[in-house]
């Protein structure tokens, strides 16, 4: 699982990641002074001084379907100081990644949320302690319970981490629940897959099943659990607020769309 994730990781770094690598270089200067947002003839621009914006890499102009996105991505831009940090603005990082992958990525993207959905985290529990089963139980049937009952489909949990196929009828349904998003939106889901580890979990917050903040408590049952044993460093609570944050605008993104 974790080895899917890195590739997920790795092709988004065309415009999403990239901040990951940014970090570690000179930060560029601000070069504008004014930020708008405002309809056009091919959706929702952001100007910087009255010029549309265009992605990092394949300098391609970018327009969105969502005037609340692009209101986002123009917060972003205004609230840049002196140097433009890629890390503080998860939005224009989110589009910036759709728009460089191009239409050609649609199937790719519903695939890739789908080979989660396959080898879910919630459909691997551990065998002990008896808190942390007990805790997988609690949560994790909820959410596998809901979707059964939502789709008309089964699942086959299992103990340990030995592959367990699951029902080619429950993919194929939950393959179709995903069929007719567009671009941004499956951009936004793989976002949320990778940062929870969960199609299934995706799915759900896509129709509207599971709350955020549920979809993210249900991520990090076993995180917590270690963290109730050994407690939490400075810097891995640095790392899981920067996570949520990326989640949050995801989840946001995913909203404005089908709003």
């Amino acid at each position: 699982m974790r080895d899917q994730l890195d590739e997920i990781q790795k092709h988004l770094n065309d415009g999403y990641g990239r901040a990951q690598e940014l970090d570690k270089v000179e930060l560029p200067k601000r070069f504008y002074k004014d930020v708008a947002a405002g309809p056009a003839d091919d959706g929702f621009v952001v100007t910087l001084d009255g010029r549309q914006t265009r992605t990092p890499g394949k300098k391609l102009p970018i327009a969105v379907p969502s005037a609340a996105i692009a209101t986002a991505m123009a917060e972003e831009w205004a609230a840049q100081g002196e140097f433009i940090d890629p890390t503080t603005m998860p939005m224009v990082r989110l589009v910036n990644s759709a728009v460089e992958s191009g239409e050609a990525m649609v199937p790719a993207f519903r695939d890739e949320v789908m080979k989660f959905a396959a080898g879910d985290l919630l459909l691997y529990r551990a065998d002990s302690p008896q808190e942390l089963v007990s805790e997988q139980e609690v949560i994790w049937d909820n959410a596998l319970m809901t979707l059964a009952r939502h789709f008309g489909v089964s699942f086959q949990p299992t103990i340990g981490i030995l592959h367990q196929e699951q029902p080619k009828a429950t993919l194929d349904r939950l393959a179709n629940a995903l069929g007719a998003e567009n671009l941004l939106t499956l951009t936004a889901l793989v976002s949320v897959t990778g940062l929870t580890g969960s199609g299934l979990l995706t799915i759900g917050l896509l129709h509207k099943l599971f709350t955020p903040d549920f979809v993210w408590k249900a991520a990090h049952v076993d995180e917590d659990y270690q963290i109730s044993q050994w407690g939490q460093d400075e810097e891995a609570a640095e790392r899981r607020a920067r996570r949520r944050k990326e989640f949050d605008t995801a989840v946001f993104a995913v909203g404005a769309l089908r709003a």
